[in-house]
């Protein structure tokens, strides 16, 4: 209600605005109707000194909404006898048609503007003010002393409430209540909402008595027209008789929809209506007038006689003259009696509905909104995109309640976030119309507004804004006055602005105009806009908390997949990760250097999507590389990784149905290792769809490698398998979602597969990758997609060199010897005196822990120079700090110091260890 008892805060308020303050300023002290009135009033030019308002004598002091009101304006003048209240009646256009007093005497003591019918309060003259704002707001509202726009109103308050006509909800009038701001009482808002509603009810109650009189005219004017023996259609029954036919409910329900279509027609007008069971009825609509003038429209059913119900109807039934009745109403609370039948008719004639046309324009109105919103519940949300939310908005209230609708929301909100300032970032997000040429910001434009335009007023509200007439908006026409002008002469002339909330969180405002329908907007067009707003607002918020999700799982994915490739030399890759659009999953694919040159290629999927999906395959892949770093084979990589989902789901609650939790289901993996210094490759799969092998002349298989259980089962074994691959071959690994399609059966996509990779074997890794995408990924992609292509590269022989000595130490210069020759010839002397000390402690290592077993040493001259020494034992060795009195016990701390890197790696008989050294290293 604002400040009553402590005025000082309006006051300043007021003062600070209309010398030039910001809206900013004030908006803490001063409520949002009341701050949005006064910037209103000045774009009108209204100045606050104003003393005189319009006056008019064009007003009908007898009108509907005068005598419905002037029993409760008595009543309230009763009950505020004695007192200073100004009661006053109000049409809908803010003109004063009626006014009571408690106080007798008041009328004496107050100027013409407050006491005479006729002056006119709306906004639009008079500034921020009961009538006007009511009007402006369409709904009650109250108003305190400095809160007013004019210096005359500072020491008044009023509280005012809208009268509707309860069927079409158009407002008739204002009720205002005027007093003295120290006299206000909460209470009031309550004493003025009731009588509203009185008067509304009595408005209603002549709009029935008008209906009785057309209905008691009908039957009058039947038993008139059988006085004077002139022949109808069929004898007349009554509506109860006609339901009581045979017709079913369904056939009620059609006939009445039907008439209430042919009532709003206020024409004469014959339709025929097909029923159950092959049945027809002929409905005929008329005029009819009662005693009283009024005019209506009479609709009844023409049903054949009961030895003809199944024959059809003729196609035009003969519609008989207007009826005009001029016999007496039957006594008061009398019904009228129905006529009897007319034997040998051989039809029955039967009342379908009668009243005015008007009233049957309404119930058409509220079925075609009903129809509307129910077809929304269907249309709005059929996917999680905000965008194709908002379309989907625009396009269900187009063309029934808005000839053009655009929707703003806020670039955070289209990003799947919160907006921290809604109002300030709107982006056009979907203009929708029944034509294109008409001038609204583009989609895509930032929007700034002021806050005097009906778009921010019904976001700082959070209630929708109705602007009956454009013509008189000036909050909108101010925002750009030619571009206001530009939608005028393209005939919009009424709009709704609807904020867009949902759960707490504003997501932007739709708003629907109106050009083709002449007739403005109404409060029930207002309802049926925030109705659709509120049932799409949800589907947005929906569809931005998945956007969000969505990308939060993306960006977790992304930062747990490979940045970047290795640098290695066994193969050249090339790779591709296609996210799916209804959820992230858990695909990951991975390039692992090994070592002798070796390399790791790793593809997988998680079963399911979102975060849980990406960080568990962010787990998988972290232990994958660990496993690969302790050069495990395939099969017994796969066998700890499948020993790791076990655990891991019955750590998150996978055996207790109960938890709650998300357990983990399972995966799917296939690892490779190959190695360029033989080209030999071996994989092993656990439920994963097999790779596919161009190899160099064009050939195209799909090896049979062991399928093998998904991971997370548990406790079944894994098999690897060995096949060779020429150099240049192309290995094609893959994970489910790019041959797996509800629209294409996996053999057909792994046909494609084939001929695509059959096309061109000499395409590179990346044009092959990209060829595959493009010939099988999905465009609307249902799974996640990894895909990784290797071409294969071959070690030339004269990059290594082997040795096979006994286990001899006498033996060890012999392979020093050796080695430094081989460097010489590969130009690597800088590196021999770090290459020697590093063989003599490997070599030596090999022949003491060896078994007596003789022992090969290879080097392999790549990116580093690889130093290798094979034994049949299988102890792995063992660094560790030797004290200063050991005479043993530093080789391996040696070897860390002199290698780039160094390991061991196990053998089907032995061991290797190994070693590299930078090829700079001195």
């Amino acid at each position: 209600m604002g400040v009553v008892d402590d005025r000082t805060g309006p006051v300043q308020s007021r003062d600070r605005f209309l010398h030039g303050g910001s809206a900013e300023s004030v908006v803490r002290s001063v409520r949002s109707p009341i701050l949005s009135s006064w910037q209103r009033s000045l774009l009108l030019g209204l100045s606050p000194d104003q003393a005189e308002l319009p006056f008019t004598e064009d007003f009908d002091a007898e009108g509907p909404v005068v005598r419905a009101a002037a029993p409760v304006l008595d009543r309230l003048a009763a009950l505020f006898a004695g007192s200073r209240m100004n009661i006053c009646l109000a049409d809908g256009h803010g003109t004063v048609l009626e006014r009571r007093f408690g106080d007798k005497s008041l009328p004496g003591r107050l100027p013409a503007i407050q006491t005479e019918p006729g002056f006119v309060f709306a906004e639009r003259v008079a500034g921020t003010n009961g009538i006007g704002l009511t009007l402006a707001e369409r709904q009650l509202v109250q108003v305190n002393g400095a809160e007013h726009f004019a210096e005359r109103s500072q020491s008044s308050a009023c509280t005012a409430a809208p009268i509707r006509d309860q069927l079409s909800g158009h407002i008739e009038g204002v009720l205002c209540l005027g007093y003295p701001y120290t006299d206000a009482d909460p209470a009031l808002a309550a004493v003025v909402r009731r009588a509203a509603e009185a008067i509304e009810r009595r408005l209603m109650e002549q709009s029935s008595a008008r209906e009785r009189g057309l209905l008691r005219a009908y039957l009058e004017a039947g038993n008139l027209v059988r006085a004077h023996g002139d022949a109808l259609d069929g004898h007349p029954v009554t509506l109860a008789e006609l339901l009581l036919s045979e017709l079913e409910q369904s056939d009620h329900t059609t006939l009445k929809e039907k008439a209430t279509e042919l009532l709003s027609g206020a024409r004469r007008a014959a339709a025929e209506v097909s029923l159950s069971h092959g049945r027809r009825v002929t409905l005929v609509s008329r005029p009819v007038t009662s005693p009283d003038g009024v005019e209506g429209i009479v609709v009844e059913a023409l049903l054949p006689d009961e030895e003809e119900h199944h024959a059809p109807a003729p196609a035009h039934a003969h519609a008989p003259a207007p009826l005009h009745a001029h016999a007496a109403a039957p006594p008061s609370g009398s019904a009228p009696a129905a006529p009897a039948p007319a034997p040998g008719t051989g039809a029955v004639r039967g009342l379908v509905l009668v009243g005015e046309p008007e009233v049957g324009k309404y119930a058409v109105a509220a079925r075609r909104r009903l129809e509307l919103l129910a077809e929304a519940s269907t249309r709005i949300g059929t996917t999680l995109d905000v965008g194709r939310t908002a379309r989907e908005l625009a396009e269900t209230a187009v063309p029934r309640l808005a000839d053009f609708v655009t929707v703003d929301v806020p670039e955070s909100v289209l990003r799947g976030e919160e907006s921290g300032d809604p109002t300030g970032e709107l982006h056009r997000t979907v203009v929708h119309g029944i034509r294109d040429d008409c001038p609204f910001y583009p989609v895509g434009e930032r929007l700034v507004l002021r806050p005097t335009t009906p778009h921010m007023r019904s976001l700082a509200t959070g209630q929708p804004v109705l602007e009956p007439e454009l013509k008189a908006a000036f909050g909108w026409i101010a925002q750009d006055p030619e571009h206001a002008e530009l939608l005028l002469a393209h005939n919009i002339h009424s709009l709704i602005t609807v904020p867009l909330l949902a759960r707490g969180v504003v997501l932007g405002v739709a708003c629907f105009y109106r050009s083709r329908n002449p007739a403005p907007y109404g409060d029930d067009d207002r309802s049926l806009a925030q109705e659709l707003a509120a049932r799409a607002s949800l589907c947005i918020d929906n569809a931005r908390r998945y956007t969000r999700e969505h990308t939060l799982a993306l960006s977790l994915q992304r930062s747990l997949l490979p940045h970047g490739l290795p640098e290695q030399s066994a193969v050249e890759v090339a790779h591709r990760y296609l996210p799916a659009e209804s959820g992230v999953g858990g695909d990951w694919f991975d390039v692992i250097p090994l070592s002798g040159t070796r390399v790791a290629l790793l593809v997988g999927d998680v079963v399911g999507h979102g975060l849980h999906a990406a960080a568990t395959m962010g787990r998988l892949r972290t232990a994958a590389r660990n496993f690969a770093e302790l050069e495990l084979a395939p099969d017994e990589l796969l066998t700890h990784l499948d020993n790791l989902m076990v655990r891991l789901d019955r750590e998150e609650g996978g055996d207790d149905p109960a938890a709650g939790s998300t357990a983990i289901v399972g995966a799917t993996c296939l690892y490779a290792v190959y190695d360029p210094t033989t080209q030999r490759c071996t994989m092993a799969r656990a439920g994963h769809p097999p790779p596919a092998l161009l190899l160099p002349d064009g050939t195209v298989t799909f090896p049979d490698l062991p399928a093998g259980p998904p991971l997370g089962l548990g406790g079944l074994p894994f098999e690897s398998a060995e096949i060779r691959l020429p150099e240049n071959s192309r290995l094609v690994l893959y994970t489910d979602g790019l041959i797996e399609d509800r629209h294409r059966d996996i053999d057909l996509a792994l046909e494609e597969l084939h001929r695509t990779l059959a096309a061109d074997p000499g395409r590179s890794p990346e044009d092959t990758c990209q060829a595959i995408v493009d010939a099988l990924a999905p465009e609307h992609p249902a799974d996640d997609i990894a895909l990784l292509v290797a071409r294969t590269r071959a070690t030339p022989p004269d990059r290594i060199a082997a040795w096979e000595l006994p286990a001899d130490p006498a033996r060890v210069c012999d392979v020093r010897a050796a080695a430094m020759e081989q460097l010489g010839l590969w130009g690597l002397e800088e590196s021999s005196f770090a290459t020697e000390l590093l063989l003599s402690e490997l070599v030596t290592n090999g022949i003491r822990y060896g078994g007596g077993e003789p022992v090969r040493v290879r080097l392999i001259h790549d990116r580093t120079l690889i130093c290798e020494v094979y034994d049949s034992s299988n102890t792995a060795p063992r660094m560790r700090q030797a004290a200063n009195t050991d005479e043993g016990g530093r080789g391996l701390f040696l070897v860390a110091q002199l290698a780039q890197a160094w390991g061991t790696r196990y053998t089907p008989d032995g061991k290797v260890i190994w070693a590299e050294c930078a090829l700079d290293a001195a």
